[in-house]
């Protein structure tokens, strides 16, 4: 068994595609844990804004938090009507193509995948954030452990969506598990106490106030907490990936996602205020982040603590596997369009879109390179992405039920769309607000580096677009096969010295064409050839030209190139000139012998001549220009070693020709 398939899994066939589909159940973990992993950065990163007052940041952030919740609800309501009206992926670039147009829908798409590589970074940041938080010695190796991470979760997503969505199906129900039974045990003792409960462990003391609090500075903490919200879109942007009844499975998973995130939101809010938890820098040694300092005075540091932060660190890892799910559907989505590269669009060993996941990693794991894997570091360029998506995808969902209400014919019908048009217009309405704040609030934090990338992700898919329409342009015919001009073509082959290897070309040559020519480059080892070039003519009059006149072919002429720089290329390139020049609209078949190697090794004991001369040949030598290349096999392969197992059995298509 290869390493790749003992890590991947095998290859899986077309027809299991439908087999691969997930439900409810692992659609939650596939694609929710975004969502409820923002329950412990969100708030943290609403707090961490309010450290500056103190403990009246603690008792304000109701104030913060209240509204997100109302937004949450709308995003809810909102978007099961996008699911319901676009049943196969109703995501902001879906939307917004069909009711808004083709640069409405770049925007969304460059918004969102933006948003998708910041979502992993952030998530797996705050993970590491809080195993640092219950394990301080690890806290030097917050980096190394955010990229090890990285790599479990992309492995594991290019296993399929079904293979992820059951593999962190146990930490997903283990963390809403041990975090609500937290929050209850919480809350409990908060009303038997009168909302004012004798923590276990004291959570450490607040800072000394710097500023009062105000408007701007509740409104840079709202923004903040509006990470909260980055994961709601998710289900939207990935329902095809559901069994059937689709719109009925992506209903239930973003109820459940909405519905446990605002819940432990709402309960995570109310007990900071009773135990008086606040933010810490992360930065700093001897860091805690609010779970840990809430769950600390809850239950205290024994076992069921440990394993609440495992779970916890579980969830917000994962919580990248989000956008491993998404990233990739949007881009195949968009480079379907020809705006992204074609790759994009391939599906992969595993019937998933393995170019974005790859991309998605790398883009992820430069970005937690570049800001040490630090949470705070990354969140001012969080969420602005998410909520640009949100109100693209609602204002094409209005544009959208314009159009059905202007179509309806019973009153039914129009009450229906009317009653869907208020929903997705309060959803852009709030939504837009939103993100106005974040742009004024985060700004200076670095915002604008987000809103500087967005234009920047826009030109590179339009220069993408226009790169496959100057192709397709020039590649579209719809001229019949002109065999006028079939004539054969002149053969040149080139050789290094008289071997085995060269015989087959030459045979092989002789085949296609009695118009042969065989080159053969000379000072490419060095200025002393005096003697090469006697030998080398010898053998050629003993061993081709006598042969070819016994056997009735016109003898091949063999052409000596001096190679005064020793480059291979430049010489033949200029031979092909002249010879291209003499035999106007002729084909010329180039062959070049190569040794196949089968080993790493074997690159190192060989030149790569072969390989550069038919890069060089590739790129600049016409479209008159025909490379060939003539293997040497050390080892004779068998064609069933190409083959993956479940291949050998798979039936073979039919040819288009009958015989």
């Amino acid at each position: 068994m290869s390493l790749l398939k003992l890590i991947l899994g095998r290859r899986l066939a077309n027809e299991e595609y439908v087999e691969r589909k997930i439900g409810a159940f692992e659609g939650v973990p596939a694609m929710g844990l975004d969502g409820l992993g923002s329950a412990s950065y969100g708030p943290e990163a609403a707090m961490t804004v309010l450290i500056p007052l103190g403990a009246a940041g603690t008792a304000s952030i109701h104030i913060v938090m209240l509204p997100i919740l109302a937004l949450l609800v709308i995003l809810y309501v909102s978007y099961r009507q996008t699911i319901r009206a676009y049943p196969s992926n109703g995501g902001a670039y879906t939307v917004s193509k069909a009711n808004l147009g083709t640069n409405a829908s770049l925007l969304a798409a460059s918004a969102l995948m933006i948003d998708y590589v910041l979502n992993v970074a952030v998530g797996i940041s705050a993970g590491v954030g809080a195993l640092t938080s219950a394990i301080p010695a690890l806290h030097p190796y917050t980096l190394a452990l955010c990229l090890a991470i990285l790599v479990l979760v992309t492995i594991m997503n290019l296993r399929g969506t079904m293979d992820a969505g059951r593999a962190w199906a146990l930490p997903t129900y283990l963390f809403v598990a041990s975090l609500a039974l937290i929050l209850a045990i919480g809350v409990y003792k908060t009303i038997m106490a009168g909302g004012e409960p004798p923590p276990v462990v004291p959570p450490p003391s607040s800072p000394r106030p710097t500023e009062v609090i105000s408007i701007w500075l509740l409104l840079r903490s709202f923004a903040a907490g509006c990470t909260a919200m980055t994961g709601v879109e998710a289900v939207s942007n990935g329902v095809s990936a559901f069994r059937e009844p689709v719109v009925t499975r992506a209903h239930r998973t973003l109820g459940a996602i909405c519905v446990i995130l605002g819940l432990l939101l709402g309960g995570i809010t109310y007990l900071v205020r009773s135990y008086g938890v606040t933010a810490m820098d992360q930065t700093q040694d001897g860091y805690q982040s609010i779970l840990s300092q809430l769950a600390g005075a809850v239950i205290g540091r024994g076992p069921f603590y440990y394993v609440a932060i495992a779970s916890v660190l579980c969830i917000l890892c994962l919580s990248a596997n989000t956008s491993f799910v998404d990233f990739p559907r949007v881009c195949r989505l968009v480079a379907s369009d020809d705006f992204l590269p074609r790759p994009f669009a391939a599906v992969g060993r595993r019937l998933v879109f393995s170019v974005g996941i790859l991309y998605l990693a790398g883009a992820a794991g430069l970005l937690l390179i570049a800001f040490g894997g630090i949470t705070d570091r990354l969140i001012p360029l969080f969420a602005i992405g998410a909520f640009l998506t949100f109100t693209m995808s609602q204002l094409g969902m209005v544009v959208h039920w314009r159009g059905e209400l202007q179509r309806a014919r019973t009153e039914r019908e129009q009450r229906q769309h009317r009653a869907s048009l208020a929903i997705n217009a309060i959803g852009m309405a709030t939504t837009g607000i939103a993100l106005a704040i974040i742009l004024v609030a985060k700004f200076v934090e670095g915002a604008w580096i987000t809103l500087l990338v967005i234009p920047c992700v826009l030109f590179l898919l339009r220069t993408v677009k226009r790169y496959y329409v100057e192709l397709d342009a020039q590649m579209r015919t719809e001229a019949r096969l002109d065999l006028r001009d079939a004539h054969p073509p002149i053969v040149l082959v080139v050789t290094e010295t008289w071997n085995r290897l060269t015989d087959r070309a030459l045979q092989f040559a002789l085949r296609l064409s009695p118009d042969v020519i065989a080159v053969h480059l000379m000072k490419l080892g060095g200025p002393d050839v005096r003697e090469q070039r006697r030998l080398l003519r010898q053998r050629w009059s003993e061993h081709v030209e006598q042969p070819a006149r016994i056997a009735g072919h016109r003898p091949p002429p063999l052409v000596l190139l001096e190679a005064h720089y020793r480059r291979i290329a430049g010489p033949l390139l200029q031979f092909l000139a002249q010879v291209e020049k003499d035999n106007r609209g002729r084909a010329i078949a180039v062959l070049i012998p190569e040794i196949v190697k089968e080993h790493w090794w074997q690159y190192l004991l060989h030149g790569q001549r072969a390989r550069r001369l038919r890069a060089a040949l590739l790129r600049y030598g016409g479209s008159h220009i025909v490379v060939i290349n003539i293997p040497w096999y050390l080892e004779e392969p068998h064609i069933e070693q190409g083959l993956e197992q479940e291949e050998i059995s798979a039936p073979l298509a039919e040819t288009v020709t009958k015989r």
